[in-house]
């Protein structure tokens, strides 16, 4: 809906007269200041009697408070902070978009279908310059310009080559003697956080079970194949980031993908122990490497491959149990630590009787699996009930 700001003396947006706010006279709606963001204003409404409010309940929070007036025609008007109102031009006779969110929330945009100003940020050509590019594409800005004084060398042009070929989307759109633009090609909504979470978790998994087999067979082939695997992981991993912050800053963005703050923040951290459970595979590729094609032999081929199923099953429960809230399943996980460690003890003793050149890869790749398991009881933690 759309309201017009229409007040000499300040600024006020006008409520429709829902019945459902009506109906009891003596009420009192308190529009609390949630916060801002760009040309929007967030609101919470909390409802209270006349005869119930006092000044201890309003605490320190008086000057966030926006009282609701009522017309006796019966239409429920509030003001708006004025130094909002005055920095993004509102003023009798401006059109406000009001929408209202799943959690009750109030979104006020002063932009009314207009489209936001793309955010450019302009780096320097130095040292970190590969650093700052990832840091500014996870910051969630549209272009990125660099700029030297004089012509900009070979060496800084191939490190921003290399550094755009590790982020999803960004792109060299122009480039001169003296400057290179970055632009990042990406449509947010298009991209929920739960499907990039998926898409990582299937090369995590991949690498996973391919690192196992590469391991025992000594196929330093497939090992080199999963490290580079890791490069596609970082790139996901790097692409969720910036989605989860860009929905944090955009409450419209959060409302139309389904994802809250706090949602926010748990898909960040999934996320993290995702690309950690592919960072722990890269190291027993490794190892594998290290032992230049050397095969285990059967025993602790054996023990080895126990391992690893118990602790593939753990990751592969942990992330559905993130994704659906299914408690039980998260419970199974951590339930496993005692099947991991008779694992690993069994591991440490069928490796005393191998040479001493290969005992210490193997009891590496052995605890790189293990700790696979704490990346996926963290990620077991996170699963909370969903709402029905």
């Amino acid at each position: 809906m759309a309201r017009s700001a229409d007040c000499t003396t300040g600024f006020s947006f006008f409520l429709d007269p829902l019945s459902s706010l009506v109906s009891q006279l003596q009420v009192l709606i308190i529009l609390r200041l949630f916060g801002s963001n760009n040309n929007m204003l967030i609101y919470t409404g909390c409802f209270f009697s006349y005869g119930g409010i006092n000044s201890h309940m309003l605490g320190d929070a008086m000057s966030e408070l926006r009282k609701v007036q009522r017309t006796p025609g019966g239409t429920f008007f509030v003001c708006l902070p004025k130094p909002w109102a005055e920095q993004y031009g509102v003023r009798k006779g401006s059109i406000l978009a009001l929408s209202e969110t799943s959690e009750g929330k109030l979104l006020i945009d002063a932009k009314n279908g207009v489209e936001p100003s793309p955010r450019v940020a302009i780096l320097k050509p130095g040292p970190y310059l590969g650093r700052e590019i990832i840091g500014t594409y996870l910051l969630g800005f549209d272009a990125i310009r660099v700029e030297g004084k004089d012509r900009i060398s070979v060496e800084m042009r191939d490190i921003v080559k290399t550094t755009v070929s590790h982020l999803v989307g960004l792109e060299i759109v122009e480039e001169d003697y003296a400057s290179i633009v970055l632009q990042c090609l990406l449509e947010p909504s298009s991209f929920p956080p739960e499907k990039i979470l998926r898409r990582g978790y299937t090369i995590a998994a991949s690498m996973h079970r391919d690192v196992a087999k590469a391991f025992v067979d000594g196929d330093v082939a497939l090992a080199k194949s999963v490290m580079a695997r890791d490069d596609e992981g970082n790139r996901l991993y790097f692409l969720v980031v910036r989605i989860l912050r860009t929905i944090i800053q955009n409450p419209g963005l959060s409302e139309k993908l389904g994802v809250g703050p706090i949602e926010c923040l748990d898909y960040r951290l999934a996320a993290s122990l995702v690309e950690a459970i592919g960072d722990e595979c890269v190291r027993i590729s490794m190892k594998t490497v290290e032992l230049d094609g050397e095969k285990l032999d059967e025993a602790l081929r054996k023990q080895f491959l126990a391992l690893h199923a118990i602790c593939f099953e753990a990751h592969e429960g942990a992330l559905t149990a993130f994704l659906t809230g299914a408690i039980d399943l998260a419970e199974k996980v951590r339930g496993m630590r005692d099947k991991v460690e008779k694992e690993f003890a069994k591991i440490e003793e069928v490796a005393r009787a191998q040479s001493l050149e290969i005992v210490a890869e193997i009891l590496s790749a052995a605890s790189f699996l293990r700790q696979i398991y704490e990346h996926s009881v963290d990620i077991a933690d996170l699963a909370v009930p969903k709402e029905p």
